[in-house]
């Protein structure tokens, strides 16, 4: 986690869109301002008022950039996202947010800039760096057909570090929020693609994981149960889920942030969709999007 003041930045539109960078347009942006505390503090800390002064971060991007087949997908990408936060991500193209997610999880490099995650560079995937406080689960579960849930959580616990008995807990932990148990000892090719999934999360939540990466979550499970599998606890848990069917991630994420041709086209709460009488939706978040550059826009300066 990183800690950071509000400090007032110039807002400038994006090149060549006229759009600028957070909704509404007299919220300011914040330059980070790091130091070594993470989101591991002792509760006492957390209890401050302090911690509401310092706006602590648990992602921050700087200058992140990255093409792929010369389309630029990141581009000079400056993001800081709060700790507790969830966040649907939509991009234009899809593969930006998916992208985003892939970098942040180590899976993918940027061409430039830099991450910090939990507090943590990516260089460190040591136990108590990556490896045990950021989750990822990405739109194919990558589980071989042939194991068991239970050898799935087995494996994830030992490449985490825990002891016998620890593992073990944590696996029954989660084997029962993510209703595993009477598959545990079968294959997951017995069951259909939302048994997959569901072992996917529940791999990734064993750890108890700090930042959680969704790309395209549990999409074979029912809406229902998909949003009971994915309001996540933990008050000081950061969610991050790239999405193309924002409308379906109602419920799940109080916050949407719109990538277009790499750089942050909106970044708006759930609430300003309900002030200005949108769905929550992808056409949604387009409309609110072109009505803010619209208003950003020379001609619409001029009209305030």
């Amino acid at each position: 986690m990183i800690w950071h003041r509000a400090r007032p930045v110039k807002s400038r539109p994006l090149s060549g869109s006229g759009a600028v960078l957070d909704w509404p347009p007299d919220r300011r942006l914040r330059r980070p301002r790091r130091c070594d505390l993470t989101s591991s503090t002792p509760d006492a800390l957390w209890a401050s008022g302090s911690v509401r002064l310092l706006q602590p971060a648990a992602v921050v991007c700087d200058g992140l950039t990255r093409s792929v087949r010369g389309v630029r997908l990141l581009d000079q990408l400056d993001l800081s996202i709060r700790v507790g936060a969830r966040v649907a991500i939509v991009s234009e193209p899809p593969e930006s947010a998916s992208l985003l997610l892939r970098i942040l999880a180590g899976l993918a490099r940027a061409g430039s800039g830099t991450i910090r995650i939990a507090g943590v560079s990516r260089g460190d995937d040591s136990l108590s760096g990556w490896a045990r406080r950021i989750g990822y689960v990405g739109p194919e579960a990558g589980i071989y057909p042939w194991m068991s849930p239970g050898e799935v959580l087995d494996l994830a616990g030992t490449l985490a570090g825990y002891e016998p008995q620890e593992r073990q807990r944590r696996m029954e932990a989660v084997a029962d929020r993510y209703r595993l148990g009477v598959w545990l000892d079968q294959p997951v090719r017995r069951g259909d693609a939302a048994l997959m999934q569901r072992t996917a999360l529940a791999s990734a939540m064993l750890t108890d994981p700090e930042v959680v990466l969704l790309d395209e979550p549990l999409r074979g499970a029912e809406p229902a149960e998909r949003r009971r599998l994915l309001n996540l606890p933990g008050r000081r848990r950061t969610v991050l889920l790239a999405s193309r069917f924002p409308a379906s991630e109602a419920g799940i994420v109080h916050e949407v942030l719109l990538l277009r041709e790499g750089r942050i086209a909106l970044r708006a709460s759930t609430r300003d969709f309900e002030e200005h009488g949108l769905e929550f939706s992808l056409r949604g978040i387009e409309v609110l999007a072109e009505s803010w550059a619209a208003d950003r826009s020379p001609a619409g300066a001029a009209a305030r």
